[in-house]
């Protein structure tokens, strides 16, 4: 999944950010709106983790302007939303939630309630409650970062792990290789790279299953084959 934080806090912005590229997300960093708004009506982005004191303005109106549509953004009005800031009063909490936040999050925060509310707000709209995907005998633990075959654990690489989670939530549909660079990589990506198709190379091989779970529809991109 590919993710927008806006934060002008530098350091707290590269600790986040090595954090979620750890657990497999593809970050891009803005620090103030202007940028932001530039990268949201250029990229499609699954979410957006957003700081509410920037230096050109206000979290709040950010995702307001998101809800009503007169910030017009790639993912459209319903591009999920987790607030990261310090203001942790409850009419603030409120007002994040009532201007359309899925989530709020207080700073200072751990890492790893950051990754379970992104988690958990991501898959609310394509997952229903459970961090754990299947599709016939193949299991993606997405809490755990774990990949089981029946009773075969396969060990793979984070970005390999990214690439199967966004194919386990589309099940039956084709996935084009710009939609992956969308969602799985940064904005920093060669668009005219080989590195989807090597990536899913090498996940078909570590999966190990014949005939292969996820197929090539030529000129299309890729389907995890139905079960």
């Amino acid at each position: 999944m590919r993710l927008l934080l806006v934060e002008d806090e530098e350091d707290l912005a590269e600790a986040v950010q090595i954090g979620l590229r750890r657990a497999g997300y593809a970050v891009d960093h803005a620090t103030t709106v202007a940028t932001a708004y530039e990268r949201l009506t250029v990229n499609e982005y699954d979410m957006l983790l957003l700081d509410l004191m920037l230096p050109d303005g206000d979290g709040f109106e950010v995702c307001k302007a998101i809800r009503d549509g007169s910030m017009p953004v790639v993912g459209g009005r319903d591009l999920r939303v987790l607030m990261l800031t310090a203001r942790g009063g409850l009419p603030d909490r409120v007002r994040g939630l009532d201007e359309g936040a899925d989530d709020y999050l207080v700073k200072p925060f751990a890492l790893d309630e950051l990754l379970a509310r992104v988690r958990a707000v991501l898959r609310r709209e394509t997952r229903g409650s459970t961090a754990v995907l299947t599709h016939g005998q193949l299991r993606v633990d997405t809490a755990k970062h774990e990949v089981w075959y029946g009773e075969r654990k396969i060990v793979i690489s984070p970005k390999e792990f990214a690439v199967l989670e966004y194919l386990m939530t589309r099940p039956g549909h084709v996935v084009s290789t710009e939609d992956l660079l969308e969602h799985v990589w940064d904005e920093n990506i060669d668009p005219f790279t080989q590195t989807v198709r090597v990536t899913v190379g090498t996940l078909r091989r570590k999966l190990g299953v014949e005939p292969p779970m996820i197929e090539t529809v030529v000129g299309k991109g890729y389907r995890l084959k139905e079960v």
